[in-house]
């Protein structure tokens, strides 16, 4: 049974960062496809970030230059780093094993200006 499990989000001030986890079991994060998503209220879910299996990774231009995606393989963890957060950066973040469509129940991050 695969499940992911999201922590870090959190109410922070603008400008400040934050680093996402999330844990997974069941699957091996550096065999698969995984990525960040995003839902800010009354808006779609939105792609944030991803990093394959080889390693490559992939940043929606909102978030580029501010926000890193990096994995743990011994803890089969996958991060999100995120820095210089903006008001517009508030929303739910899920983390999603991209090919198979699972996904996380979210962890929520509030940036107050």
């Amino acid at each position: 049974q695969v499940q992911l499990e999201e922590s870090g989000g959190e109410s922070v001030q603008a400008g400040g960062s934050l680093r996402l986890s999330c844990l997974a079991s069941g699957i091996s994060v550096d065999r698969n496809s995984m990525g960040w998503y995003r839902q800010a209220p009354g808006k779609q879910r939105e792609f944030v970030a991803l990093v394959t299996s080889a390693g490559a990774t992939n940043y929606a231009d909102t978030v580029k230059d501010r926000f890193t995606i990096s994995r743990d393989n011994a803890k089969n963890t996958m991060y999100l780093q995120m820095n210089e957060l903006k008001s517009e950066d508030t929303a739910v973040y899920y983390c999603v094993v991209l090919r198979l469509n699972y996904w996380g129940q979210g962890t929520q991050v509030t940036v107050s200006s």
